[in-house]
Formats: structure tokens, C-alpha cells, sequence
């Protein structure tokens, strides 16, 4: 028969449990205070590196977003404040608001041909005709940015994904499954009839009805019923690039 440990037996293990949780808190402490003193060197370096390179941020659109990249990496974010540092190292604040206006006025012209859903290209190279050619240029990343600051406000401006194309939807409502779906299957042609859905998802024809009606309604959508064989098409004009380029 094995003899229980006694008082003193106990009192060991509870004082080497008691030791070796202290040294465990110190070891976290001291590797705390150590990334704290790696994340402040790394900040500073950043900071002398935004503004030997200032220029360079402001009218290099891909060397923007690698900055991006390397300031998400130690969590600052450059667009958090207007009134902040870097807004005022880089003018940052006025880069982004400026742009901001501009895709929403580019969004709103552009409304009633595409109900309010452009593709990211597109809206890009209208914000680029609106800015002029003497303004610093802009990228699709430049504008998910915008887009992403500007979302924060309301208003139903949004980024969305159908197949392998990226849209931005400034208009408040739902953009469900269904009508994503509608959408992917009608991005190759730019339009699709309500036969081609029904067999290509295998909705029933009521589904596929009142998907498209609402796609209508929305203004997302328009009907061609002069199609040969006399079948109805719905046509998409936010997958139409041919005719998002003529937009101002």
C-alpha cells in the first residue's frame, strides 16, 4: 500500500507550482516589454522611412499599397485620422477624402445606366478621368480603401465579389445570394435569360422570376426582347465594360 504524501510533502508541490508559475508570469513580462520595444523601433523606422520616401507614396500607386502592406503588418493604420501624424507626413487624410468624393460622384453619374453596381476597374479609370491627368494616380487598391472608410459612414456604398470580379454597390439594400448568383452566371455574356438560370442553377422558374424582377426593379438589370429567337434576355450593364468606359 502506497503512503499519502504528508503536510510537509504537499507544501513542496504547492511552493514548486507557486515557483514555477512566477517564473512563467516573468517570462511572459519580459517577452511582453520585449515586442513593445520591437514594435516602437519598428514604428519609428516606418515614420523616417514615410518620409525619405514621401514622394515616392504619393505618385507610385503600387509602391502606396506595398506601404500599406508593411503598416498593416505592425498595426498602423495611416488613414485612421485625418488630424493624426500621418495625415500630416503624407496628406494622406486629404489623398483619401478627395478620393472618396470622386468615386462617389463617379458612382452616382454612372446610377442610372448600372443601378448603382460598378466593377472596380471601371470605377477606377472614371475617378482617374475625373481627377485629371496633373493629379497623383490611383490604383483598385487605392480605392477599396476609400470604399472601406467611406462604408463606415452609411449610405450603402459596399464592396462586392461576384465570380472573379470585384464591384462596388453604392446603393443601401441587400445584395443577396441569389442575385450574386444571377450575376456570376451572367458575367461571361453580360446577360442571361430565365431558361439559362433555371437549367444552369437548377431553380425553379418562380425563383428564377422573382430573382430577375428584383434585379430589375433595382435597376441592375434591363430586358432585351429583340433577341432572334424571341426569347427574353436580361441584360447586366455593370458587366458590360465596353460601356462603363464611356462613363464620366
Amino acid at each position: 500500500m502506497r503512503r499519502r504524501p504528508g503536510i510537509a510533502g504537499i507544501q513542496r508541490d504547492v511552493a514548486t507550482r507557486e515557483q514555477y508559475r512566477s517564473a512563467g508570469e516573468e517570462v511572459r513580462r519580459a517577452s511582453l516589454q520585449q515586442m513593445k520595444a520591437q514594435l516602437a523601433t519598428f514604428k519609428s523606422s516606418l515614420e523616417a522611412f514615410a518620409l525619405q520616401h514621401k514622394a515616392d507614396i504619393r505618385a507610385d500607386p503600387v509602391f502606396r499599397a506595398q506601404f500599406h502592406t508593411m503598416c498593416a503588418n505592425i498595426g498602423v493604420d495611416p488613414l485612421a485620422s485625418n488630424k493624426g501624424m500621418w495625415a500630416e507626413l503624407l496628406g494622406f487624410g486629404d489623398f483619401y477624402y478627395e478620393l472618396g468624393v470622386q468615386l462617389v460622384e463617379a458612382c452616382l453619374a454612372s446610377r442610372q445606366l448600372n443601378g448603382g453596381l460598378m466593377e472596380l476597374g471601371a470605377l477606377r479609370a472614371a475617378v482617374e478621368r475625373r481627377r485629371g491627368s496633373r493629379s497623383d494616380p490611383v490604383s483598385e487598391d487605392d480605392i477599396v480603401r476609400a470604399v472601406r472608410k467611406l462604408k463606415v459612414l452609411g449610405g450603402g456604398i459596399d464592396i462586392v465579389t461576384i465570380g472573379r470580379g470585384t464591384y462596388i454597390r453604392s446603393v443601401p439594400g441587400e445584395f443577396n445570394t441569389d442575385k450574386n448568383k444571377v450575376m456570376e452566371l451572367a458575367q461571361a455574356a453580360g446577360y442571361i435569360s430565365a431558361g439559362q438560370l433555371a437549367s444552369t442553377a437548377g431553380w425553379s422558374s418562380q425563383r428564377c422570376e422573382r430573382v430577375l424582377a428584383e434585379l430589375l426593379k433595382e435597376g441592375m438589370a434591363m430586358i432585351d426582347d429583340g433577341a432572334p429567337d424571341k426569347i427574353r434576355l436580361y441584360w447586366f450593364p455593370a458587366l458590360m465594360p465596353q460601356q462603363q468606359q464611356q462613363q464620366q
